[in-house]
């Protein structure tokens, strides 16, 4: 069973070895001339006014992680559909509608948890 994978883990090597390399390289050799322009804070070539380290509004990223999370849990809904005609036919239609009735559910707990809690509200 090694043998299937093998080809995959081969590429990871490479491709992990070449970043190692290519990183080190660049750290090594790579020119090193540090002055009060370079290490201060970019904002849209602008001069930074005051403290950079301001409180930001969290619930943005929290929106977004969210949106991340049921967007790719619904993206397994897509497969299951191409698949549930098969199943029918196969006499495994009844456990394959359980199963997504399981992990529907648990979608649904999971947005009516996070809307009781506020965290799709934007004040």
């Amino acid at each position: 069973m090694l043998e299937k994978y093998l080809p995959v883990l081969l590429v990871l090597a490479v491709a992990m070895i070449f970043a190692a390399v290519f990183l080190g390289l660049s750290f090594w050799l790579g020119p090193r001339r540090p002055n009060a322009q370079k290490n201060s804070t970019y904002e849209c070539g602008i001069p930074v006014r005051g403290s950079t380290h301001i409180r930001f509004f969290v619930r943005f990223f929290l929106v977004a992680i969210f949106f991340l999370l049921f967007d790719l849990e619904a993206v397994f809904l897509y497969p299951w559909v191409l698949l549930f005609q098969p199943m029918l036919a196969a006499g495994q239609g009844i456990f394959a509608l359980a199963e997504m009735g399981v992990f529907v559910l648990v979608l649904v707990v999971g947005f009516v948890y996070v809307w009781r809690k506020g965290g799709l509200e934007w004040q």
